[in-house]
């Protein structure tokens, strides 16, 4: 079967979310409004998760799975999933589910205007430890980027496949595919998104991730910026 999205969904020590995610994803494909796959990329998991998701992918013909040699990090699970798509679109979701699939067919109907369209996550279910931290670095970050987006950690997103691969991604960039896709001269925009309280699992962030990392991640985007090479090709032979 052809498919217009993929969407990637990054796995690292989720077991027990997993059967729910399953559930939920297959629920979502029977009402996506375009043709669409699932690709799981576990993060070097150490409990069950690749048994889990190896037995999901065999009772679902649109699931598959991309399985690390050891753990990487969020970046690099996304870049992989980034790399290993041949749809038109890809989108992202993380595998607590603290966001609905079914929201991908909000950032749908905008994905023809844009090269991004991002979820904003409305009345965010989390701590308050974990909002402020998230607020201040947005802010941070919008200061650094000036992308204009209010909410780049919200793990649900939609991408241009061609944009997405080529994303320069390194450690802690996830938090940047807005600004990074604005680098290609791609349009970017926010949608307001629902949020939903974690329900199993245990997050794999902390504050130095949420707001000290990002920080860093900033000034090595500014080199970025200043050393990224984009062009636009106007004819070849073939």
């Amino acid at each position: 079967m052809s498919y217009k999205l993929t969407i990637v969904v990054p796995v690292y020590n989720e077991e027990e979310n997993l059967e729910r995610v399953e559930q939920e994803l297959s629920k979502y494909l029977s009402i996506a409004s375009v043709a669409t796959s699932v690709l799981f990329v576990n993060d070097g998991s150490k409990d069950n998760s690749q048994a889990l998701i190896e037995s999901i992918c065999e009772r679902n013909t649109a699931f598959d799975y991309v399985l690390f040699k050891e753990n990487r990090g969020l970046s690099a699970a996304i870049k992989a999933g980034f790399d290993h798509v041949d749809s038109e679109l890809v989108g992202y979701i993380d595998s607590d589910l603290q966001t609905a699939p079914e929201d991908f067919n909000i950032l749908l109907e905008h994905i023809d205007n844009y090269e991004l369209v991002t979820g904003v996550r409305s009345n965010r279910k989390d701590s308050f430890v974990k909002n402020m931290s998230s607020k201040i670095a947005n802010g941070i970050r919008r200061a650094f980027t000036k992308d204009g987006m209010d909410d780049t950690g919200c793990p649900l997103k939609i991408i241009r496949t061609d944009y997405a691969k080529r994303i320069p991604m390194f450690r802690g960039l996830h938090r940047f595919l807005p600004a990074m896709i604005m680098l290609q001269n791609g349009r970017v925009t926010q949608v307001p998104v629902q949020h939903f309280p974690r329900i199993a699992g245990t997050a794999n962030f902390g504050l130095w991730n949420r707001l000290l990392g990002p920080l860093m991640d900033c000034f090595a985007y500014l080199w970025m910026k200043k050393k990224y090479i984009n062009y636009d090709v106007a004819k070849t032979s073939k």
